[in-house]
């Protein structure tokens, strides 16, 4: 197994900040990604809220910087799927599909997964008109019929973005008002583009071969409407991608990570950062500051556990 002084598992915001303040440090760093580099924010069309971005930034050109700024210091990346995470003395062992590597911590940065509406034709139809990513599918949705179905921040930013391609945004929300702040409500709200649906969920997506309509079911007159559509976008809140570390740290009731202000968990030598642990706030802002104080703490627990 080759050793290392930190091995971090995930490179969104907070693994790829984790990645940087440790191998800025000189501490041996290797990040693991499954899929892609960026996380979810890989995803988004524009981040207009991180600091120094006047004018905003793609969530994909600021996941390249972001590694580009790892990279430079000596980060090593490796494209594998961790499988389970083992504890053997001071060190902890973090089991992946290429091999096995041996480290003084680890930091978990494995983030969230967006959750399914779980109803009738949802899996059959994903890839053909069922989808979970705007940015990424939304150009194939000109003058289009579509549906977006959520209410909070990324619901309602990603039914904006999408009536640049579609002649037609329907918003579905189980709800009669918006969960998103004020100033992305302000924007859907006068966007013509955009028809709210309120108090209604999705109950079947229907087609041949493609998605070609929507049941919509009132949750309040329990009535059943049938809605010719051209695809589907469902943003519905997300999963903590912690299956690999059920039986090894605590998690809460949801599956996120419980830690303390220096992102430690149950477990010395672990450390949680980003959308995987529990906290209020899940931003890039708070993602990259988590990676940092975990960086940070992780550098003095090796100096205390190893070199004294």
């Amino acid at each position: 197994m080759q050793p290392y002084d930190v091995v971090i598992i995930g490179a969104g915001p907070a693994g790829l900040t984790s990645a940087l303040y440790s191998a800025r440090s000189k501490l041996s760093t290797l990040y693991l990604e499954n899929l892609g580099v960026g996380g979810q924010v890989a995803a988004t069309d524009e981040v207009e809220n991180y600091p120094g971005f006047s004018h905003g930034i793609s969530g994909f050109e600021l996941s390249l910087q972001m590694e580009e700024q790892a990279l430079r210091f000596g980060a090593k990346p490796l494209l594998a799927k961790v499988l389970s995470l083992e504890l053997a003395e001071k060190y902890r062992i973090v089991k992946t599909t290429k091999g096995d590597f041996i480290s003084k911590i680890v930091i978990i940065a494995s983030g969230a997964t967006p959750k399914a509406l779980n109803c009738p034709g949802e899996f059959e139809f994903r890839t053909r008109g069922v989808s979970y990513c705007a940015t990424c599918d939304g150009p194939f949705y000109e003058e289009s019929n579509i549906i977006v179905v959520g209410g909070g921040n990324s619901a309602v930013e990603e039914a904006c973005y999408l009536t640049k391609f579609a002649n037609k945004v329907s918003l579905v929300h189980r709800r009669d008002a918006l969960r998103a702040t004020k100033i992305i409500q302000e924007r859907a709200l006068t966007n013509p583009k955009l028809e709210f649906i309120w108090n209604t969920i999705i109950h079947e997506i229907q087609g041949e071969n493609i998605v070609q309509k929507a049941i919509l079911k009132n949750l309040r007159t329990e009535e059943f409407v049938e809605m010719p559509i051209d695809g589907i976008f469902i943003y519905v809140g997300n999963e903590p991608n912690t299956s690999f570390v059920k039986n090894v740290i605590e998690l809460t009731e949801e599956g996120y990570i419980q830690t303390d202000d220096f992102m430690r968990t149950n477990i010395p030598g672990i450390y949680a950062v980003g959308d995987v642990r529990q906290k209020l706030l899940r931003q890039v802002v708070t993602a990259v500051s988590d990676g940092a104080i975990a960086a940070y703490h992780g550098e003095k627990y090796i100096e205390e556990h190893f070199y004294k």
